[in-house]
């Protein structure tokens, strides 16, 4: 495993895992692998610059407020200030503005398997800019992850093709959350993943708000279907309050890749649900990703747990 200095404010290199982050990871994974064809059951009524105008004002006003109910503090000390509007301009502006638009122009399973390419980028991106080694663990489980992925992919290169603007929205989305993440770790924050998740949002949504009342109107409430408003609820109560906040707080307890490749079982899980849910296919091949993803997890996250020393 990685070895951290103490002033970042992680674990050493012979410490375990920590269990809350096993629990956070499988969370979030459950909830944002669901959140993908409910946000384009959303988007099919609701303009991305809008639905992500909301999104990301809802989000963090109750990230924030959550930290002022549990009297946690919400103020950004000034040396942090311009390390988390960089971050934001990445992990919020970027990634929420290309994965919204590719929505709108391919399937959500699809669009799911390129977004959590992430992984891939974050773990090199993690080698170059953090100096994290590519352990045996880590390059099998990117190994186990990425044929998984490519087993869902790889038959459907020709509808990708057809829509190139809507894969390449999505993979400009998956570099841009990596290169965040990564950032991130740059960093020795002293405020809570609560606070640093929220005013990312709050930064990121000032631009996107602006370019919505520019671009885009925000739609009348009561012309949305009962399914539209039903899927806009999901997504401000559970992505974007409980999910932001487990991922910071997940990017704070694992190293980088370890964290992104803890999120390689997403896209099976969006894919099943977008089978579910909007009746897109599911075959043999999503039943094999799933099993290599499995074993990518357990490669990245399992093993390292077990080989490492107990505490006291």
């Amino acid at each position: 495993m990685t070895r951290v200095t103490a002033a970042s404010g992680m674990p050493q290199t012979a410490a375990p895992l920590p269990p809350l982050g096993f629990m956070l990871l499988g969370g979030l994974t459950f909830f944002w692998g669901v959140n993908w064809p409910i946000m384009k059951i959303a988007l099919g009524e609701i303009a991305p610059w809008p639905f992500r105008s909301l999104c990301l004002v809802v989000g963090g006003l109750a990230l924030l407020g959550i930290n002022l109910v549990g009297r946690k503090p919400v103020r950004v000390p000034a040396g942090e200030l311009r390390p988390l509007l960089f971050c934001a301009l990445f992990n919020v502006i970027g990634w929420h503005l290309c994965s919204a638009y590719a929505l709108t122009l391919i399937e959500a399973s699809r669009a799911t398997i390129i977004a959590f390419t992430m992984p891939i980028w974050a773990a090199l991106l993690g080698r170059l800019v953090l100096g994290e080694p590519l352990t045996g663990s880590k390059l099998l489980g990117l190994a186990l992850g990425s044929a998984g992925l490519a087993v869902l992919i790889g038959p459907d290169l020709a509808t990708l093709g057809a829509a190139p603007l809507g894969a390449l929205f999505m993979l400009g989305g998956a570099l841009s959350w990596a290169f965040g993440t990564v950032a991130m770790k740059r960093v020795p924050w002293t405020i809570g993943p609560g606070t640093l998740a929220g005013w990312q949002l709050l930064a990121g949504s000032l631009p996107i708000t602006l370019g919505a009342l520019w671009l885009q109107p925000f739609p009348d409430p009561g012309a949305l279907s009962p399914a539209a408003l039903a899927a806009l609820a999901y997504v401000l109560i559970l992505p974007m309050v409980f999910c932001q906040w487990a991922w910071f707080k997940v990017v704070r307890l694992f190293p980088a890749s370890i964290a992104a490749v803890g999120t390689l079982a997403i896209p099976v899980i969006g894919v099943f649900s977008s089978g579910l849910l909007l009746g897109e296919p599911i075959g043999w091949r999503e039943f094999v990703a799933l099993a290599l993803v499995c074993a990518a997890l357990v490669a990245v996250l399992v093993v390292p747990a077990l080989r490492a020393p107990r505490r006291g």
